[in-house]
């Protein structure tokens, strides 16, 4: 096990002092061991410091979290609370990653415009590292969607507009992912509270599970919708587009 003085502890916990004194005079962590003088502090310290920052950082109150630490009565259940977050908090997007220079960036997209750059930045597109002024790196969170921009730029379509094709489809899939995350969120709260956190073992292996099949079933549903929907509108844009190249020809004929 690893040993803390309250000073080490903090600033693994990421928090201060002050707040680790403030905490265990709440009874939301254990006292610590005393040698002498000496206050040590070990893993079980830390691992809860850990879940109160992560709390409060979704909003809960000191209160709610004293309630839901009164409700978790060992370690294990602890864990098995930390498990469900994890379940939550793991990304969906599993992307390939690359780091490359900044010329290499700008050479892969014929451009070094800062507005350009700023718009992949937003899109989660890339990231730069270091000088937020004038980054020597960037990684590069997305290969395949980067690889896909450049095919398009070397047919022709310039880069503005693929980025505004992409701001529209960020927000089209914003919207969906919102349908589909508020349905999950209203599942897990039917016939319970908004706000609820597993009590007991088998209730987080049930959110564990279900959050886990929501991920599964909503990628697979998200990803076919998408082809059949794509599908579909190609299907009734080639048609028009057809017509209107046929009432264009017959135009022609008719006037010469």
């Amino acid at each position: 096990m690893t040993e803390y003085r309250i000073d080490d502890l903090a600033r693994a916990a990421g928090t201060t002092t002050r707040n680790v004194r403030g905490y265990q005079d709440r009874g939301l962590i254990p006292r610590p061991v005393r040698r002498g003088r000496i206050a040590i502090y070990g893993d079980e310290h830390l691992a809860k410091l850990r879940v109160i920052n992560d709390l409060l950082a979704r909003g809960f109150t000191m209160t709610h979290i004293g309630e839901f630490f009164t409700r978790v009565q060992t370690g294990d259940d602890i864990a098995e609370s930390l498990g469900l977050r994890e379940a939550v908090s793991r990304p969906w997007s599993q992307t390939a990653t690359e780091t490359v220079s900044a010329d290499a960036l700008f050479d892969r997209l014929n451009t070094s415009d800062p507005q350009l750059l700023g718009m992949l930045e937003e899109f989660g597109l890339i990231e730069p590292i270091g000088d937020d002024e004038s980054p020597a790196q960037y990684e590069i969170k997305d290969v395949e969607t980067i690889e896909a921009y450049q095919r398009l730029m070397q047919i022709g379509v310039p880069l503005p507009y693929i980025l505004g094709l992409q701001r529209q489809l960020d927000e089209d899939m914003g919207r969906a992912a919102r349908t589909l995350v508020s349905a999950g969120r209203r599942a897990v709260t039917e016939g319970r509270f908004d706000g609820w956190i597993p009590e007991k073992g088998a209730e987080s292996d049930w959110a564990s599970t279900f959050i886990n099949e929501l991920r599964t079933t909503g990628r697979i549903a998200a990803h076919n919708t998408l082809y059949r929907a794509l599908d579909r509108e190609l299907a009734r844009q080639l048609d028009d587009y057809l017509n209107v190249a046929q009432s264009r020809r017959e135009q022609r004929i008719a006037s010469e």
